[in-house]
């Protein structure tokens, strides 16, 4: 019997917690689509600019430009993909398409050919920093309300 009231309640949860998912990510893209982003594309960017998922930082180390003379936030393309909610070829297709339009660049890992790092350009440095507050203020909007 208690199970039985349990269920609902449960499903009812999961099911705000979707609605407050799909009203976001709409008010997401919606403020930043006159930037050119979705709100993936900004995950994949915020991903990329928070360097939580970097690689390391020394001199001998992939973060390093090909000079080896400034550190750049990158990423695998595989560490990414835990953190957002596309699949492996729809990341893939976000990825090409931020690449085209000169906001990350990709390069084969050395260590794993099979591996691909993701970098921020400037460009998409500058981007980022530009609708952050944006994205940000939606979130506190749309989590406030629930």
């Amino acid at each position: 019997m208690a199970a039985e009231k349990v269920a609902p309640r449960l499903e009812d949860q999961w099911r705000d917690i979707l609605s407050v998912h799909a009203r976001t990510m709409c008010e997401i893209d919606r403020e930043l689509h006159p930037h050119g982003l979705g709100a993936s594309d900004f995950e994949v960017l915020d991903i990329l600019a928070s360097g939580v998922t970097t690689a390391g930082t020394g001199p001998d180390s992939d973060s390093y430009t090909s000079k080896g003379s400034a550190p750049v936030e990158q990423c695998r393309v595989q560490n990414i993909a835990d953190r957002v909610h596309l699949s492996q070829s729809a990341l893939s297709r976000l990825i090409g398409r931020l690449e085209k339009e000169g906001l990350v660049e990709r390069t084969v890992c050395q260590e794993d050919r099979r591996g691909v790092w993701v970098a921020l350009t400037g460009k998409g440095r500058d981007l980022h920093t530009e609708v952050r507050p944006l994205q940000r203020a939606v979130l506190a909007r749309m989590l406030a309300e629930g």
